[in-house]
C-alpha cells in the first residue's frame, strides 16, 4: 500500500513537470551526452554512425575515389568532391559586408574576414613574423627552407612558391601590362611599375645604417651594403681583379 502511494507522488511529479514544460533530469543527461560508438583504429576519432567511420578510413588508405567530370582532380570523401565542384561556376554567393569581396565558400569568406579585423593570430617559429591568415604563415614558412620546388621550364630559373613562377613566366611572354602613368613606361610586373613609382616620388625609404646613404630602391640598397660588407663577388678573366659591383 505504501509503495503504490509512493508510486502516485511519483506519477503527479513527473505530470507536473511535463505540464509546466519542465524535464526530468534524468531526461537532460541522456539527451546532451552524444555516444560515439565507432572508433578509428588507426587515430582513435570516434563517430557517431558507421557510415561516417567507413568515410573517415579512406583518408588513411590515400584512395580518392570520386573524380571531378570537368577537370579530373580527386577527392577522398564525397563532400570534398561536392565542395569543389563549385569553382567551376561563377557562383560567388557569400558577400563581405566590409567590402564587398565575394567567395565561393563560406569558409573563405570567414578567412577573409580576419583582413579586416588586423589581428596577426598565425606567428612563424623561426623569425617571429606574424599573419592574419594561415595560409600567409604556411607560404611564408617555405622562406626558411632551401626548397624550391617549381622549375621554369624556359630558363631553369626555379622558386619557392608557386605565384613566383606565374609571375616569372610573364617575362619570356614579352608582355608588358602595366604601365606608368607619369612616363608611359611598360613592365612585365606589377611590383616592378610599384618599384618603378618611386622615381617619381623621390621618396628614399632605404636607409644605410653604416654611412647613412638613402636609396629609392632595395636593389640599389642592397648592393650599396655590399661594399661595407667587404664582399667582391665580381671577378676579372683577364686580370683576376675583384668587385663589389659588376658595373
Amino acid at each position: 500500500m505504501k509503495m503504490k502511494e509512493e508510486r502516485q507522488d511519483l506519477n503527479e511529479v513527473e505530470e507536473k513537470d511535463h505540464v509546466n514544460g519542465e524535464k526530468s533530469v534524468s531526461c537532460s543527461i541522456k539527451k546532451t551526452e552524444v555516444k560515439k560508438p565507432f572508433s578509428c583504429c588507426q587515430c582513435g576519432n570516434t563517430f557517431t554512425r558507421k557510415e561516417s567511420l567507413k568515410n573517415h578510413m579512406l583518408i588513411h588508405t590515400g584512395i580518392k575515389p570520386f573524380i571531378c567530370s570537368q577537370c579530373g582532380k580527386s577527392f577522398i570523401q564525397k563532400a570534398h568532391l561536392k565542395s569543389h565542384l563549385v569553382t567551376h561556376t561563377s557562383e560567388k554567393p557569400f558577400s563581405c559586408s566590409q567590402c564587398g569581396n565575394t567567395f565561393t565558400f563560406k569558409s573563405s569568406l570567414k578567412n577573409h574576414m580576419l583582413i579586416h579585423t588586423g589581428i596577426k593570430s598565425f606567428i612563424c617559429s623561426q623569425c617571429g613574423k606574424s599573419f592574419i591568415q594561415k595560409e600567409q604563415l604556411k607560404s611564408h614558412l617555405v622562406t626558411h627552407s632551401s626548397e624550391k620546388p617549381f622549375s621554369c621550364s624556359q630558363c631553369g630559373k626555379s622558386f619557392t612558391h608557386k605565384v613566383g613562377l606565374k609571375n616569372h613566366m610573364i617575362i619570356h611572354t614579352g608582355i608588358k601590362p602595366f604601365s606608368c602613368s607619369q612616363c608611359g613606361k611598360s613592365f612585365t610586373q606589377k611590383s616592378s611599375l610599384k618599384d618603378h613609382m618611386k622615381i617619381h616620388t623621390g621618396i628614399k625609404s632605404f636607409s644605410c645604417s653604416q654611412c647613412g646613404k638613402r636609396f629609392i630602391r632595395n636593389s640599389n640598397f642592397k648592393r650599396h651594403m655590399l661594399i661595407h660588407a667587404g664582399i667582391k663577388s665580381f671577378i676579372c678573366s683577364q686580370c683576376g681583379k675583384s668587385f663589389t659591383l659588376k658595373g
